[in-house]
């Protein structure tokens, strides 16, 4: 398995700074974000993130994204799109962009729940993502669907129903242990079998629940969850890489962190280092 870093959680870093430490630190690839974000006083995760490539005029960045990735030494795990199925023309945008740059794969956003009934949420999903595919068999690139909360795909179970019958070779599931900790939650293994051939991407992060603080009908507690670093959220990161390996999975595992008890830089090594003595352990005779 091959390790990367979505730039989501590298926010303070500009593409160049952010292409530079990745390597530097041994991670094999880059994730890169490719949205239009909002203005913010202060690099955030969602807005105002550094090392985030702008959707609009995407084209004209293709060459700085070339130069910048294969010029420190990366490889692509995939470009992160944050492009809804039914936006057409965005889409579009980003699987030629994938295309040209030979990053194999890029994610394609499900609609969120809410506005409609789901049933009605999920077909027209269906339509927009075989539409998609077909665009990506002719390109020769893979359209992903992430597993994500409060989206028409929370579970594996619900991921499968939306893409089966597809081809394999240009649609894939992006399976998420965070977002699953929040909704979703099927046993890991059961998951990466229930997925099979459709089984194309990791993303890892950890979450912990906390109580709010307010209360709900009666005086009951209420709770939300909390990004928190991989040693100590609430998911056991070892299993679930296990896991990966006893299904046979050998693919990218791209970490999403979006805890902050760490400086962004001592965040991503020690992320690193743990991700490596956790496939050192479960899979000694992988090199990592």
């Amino acid at each position: 398995m091959r390790l990367s870093v979505f730039t989501a959680a590298t926010p303070d870093w500009s593409p160049e700074e952010a292409a530079v430490r990745i390597a530097e630190q041994g991670w094999d690839g880059v994730e890169w974000r490719i949205t239009d974000q909002e203005a913010a006083d202060r690099p955030g995760f969602w807005a105002g993130n550094r090392a985030t490539w702008p959707l609009t005029g995407l084209e004209g960045s293709l060459e700085r994204i070339e130069r910048v990735t294969r010029g420190a030494g990366l490889d692509y795990s995939g470009l992160g799109g944050y492009a809804r199925c039914d936006e057409h023309e965005d889409v579009d945008r980003v699987l030629r962009a994938t295309a040209r740059l030979g990053a194999g794969r890029a994610r394609v956003a499900m609609p969120r729940l809410g506005g409609a009934d789901y049933r009605e949420l999920f077909a027209r999903a269906r339509a927009d993502l075989e539409r998609a595919v077909r665009l990506a068999s002719e390109l020769g690139v893979m359209v992903l669907v992430e597993l994500h909360h409060r989206t028409i795909t929370a579970s594996a179970s619900a991921a499968l129903r939306l893409v089966d019958g597809l081809d394999p070779r240009h649609v894939g599931v992006i399976h998420d242990l965070g977002n699953l900790v929040i909704e979703g939650q099927e046993d890991p293994l059961a998951g990466f079998q229930l997925l099979g051939p459709y089984l194309a991407h990791v993303h890892v992060k950890n979450v912990a629940w906390r109580p709010t603080g307010g209360r709900g009908f009666e005086g009951a507690v209420l709770w939300e969850p909390a990004w928190a670093p991989l040693r100590t959220g609430q998911a056991d990161v070892a299993a679930y890489v296990r896991a990966l390996v006893e299904h046979g999975y050998d693919g990218w595992i791209t970490l999403e962190d979006f805890s902050t008890e760490l400086p962004l830089e001592e965040r991503l090594r020690d992320d690193l280092a743990y991700l490596r003595a956790v496939l050192a352990h479960v899979a000694p005779s992988r090199e990592v």
